[in-house]
């Protein structure tokens, strides 16, 4: 059976290459490319959103500051659910290239797990931040804090949805090289997620604590 045979098929395809099994399809290569291209344009929107919240950060307008609405117990932890689930994700790459679907399915579960936990923790935060008078149309500070929070919570929550979406696939399909090429791409968005928390939880936490 070819490999085109085999991937309409449903069946796994594991080619005798030294390339990763999503990468030794040339057109899966090539919509890697376009999604690194991708992150690229969301950089610069994170990097808009970043270079926003640091003019305005002070710009309280007598209303509550970082010091008094950052819980910092709340934000570690977070911090160490979604840092965890970048980990699984990995992982899940690791069983997606040994070609080990019930792993690949376990670590993606896990990882959505660990997600949907970082964002129930993420609204809890909202939540109580509003109860505290911190609503967006507050001041400066607090309309570029929930823009570049909430900016980063809806990417997560569109991960999250991709990320389900392709463990469907995943067991239905296999492990072939369009469903790898999903299951490499939804965990590098998932990284990229990652990176920029750790950003906004040393730009905007830890320094709306100490400063």
């Amino acid at each position: 059976m070819s490999m085109p045979d085999a991937i309409h098929a449903g069946h796994p395809v594991v080619a005798a290459s030294d390339k990763p099994l999503e990468y030794q399809d040339p057109n899966q290569s090539v919509k890697i490319l376009g999604f690194w291209l991708f992150l690229a344009t969301d950089m610069l929107l994170f990097g808009c959103l970043f270079a926003t919240y640091l003019v305005v950060r002070t710009h309280t307008d007598g209303g509550p500051t970082p010091q008094s609405i950052f819980d910092i117990p709340g934000f570690t932890l977070e911090t160490f659910f979604l840092l965890t689930s970048s980990f699984t994700g990995g992982l899940s790459t690791l069983a997606m290239r040994n070609g080990n679907k019930k792993a690949l399915l376990t670590w993606l579960a896990i990882t959505i797990a660990l997600g949907l936990a970082f964002i129930g923790f993420e609204v809890k935060e909202f939540v109580g931040d509003v109860a505290l008078g911190a609503t967006w149309q507050r001041s400066a500070f607090l309309s570029a804090f929930f823009t570049l929070v909430g900016t980063h919570g809806s990417h997560v929550s569109i991960g999250l949805v991709w990320m389900f979406l392709t463990l469907l696939q995943v067991a239905k399909r296999g492990i072939t090289p369009i469903t790898s090429r999903k299951v490499f791409v939804v965990n590098l968005y998932w990284h990229f997620l990652d990176v920029v928390w750790v950003f906004i939880f040393t730009i905007v936490y830890l320094s709306g604590r100490v400063m």
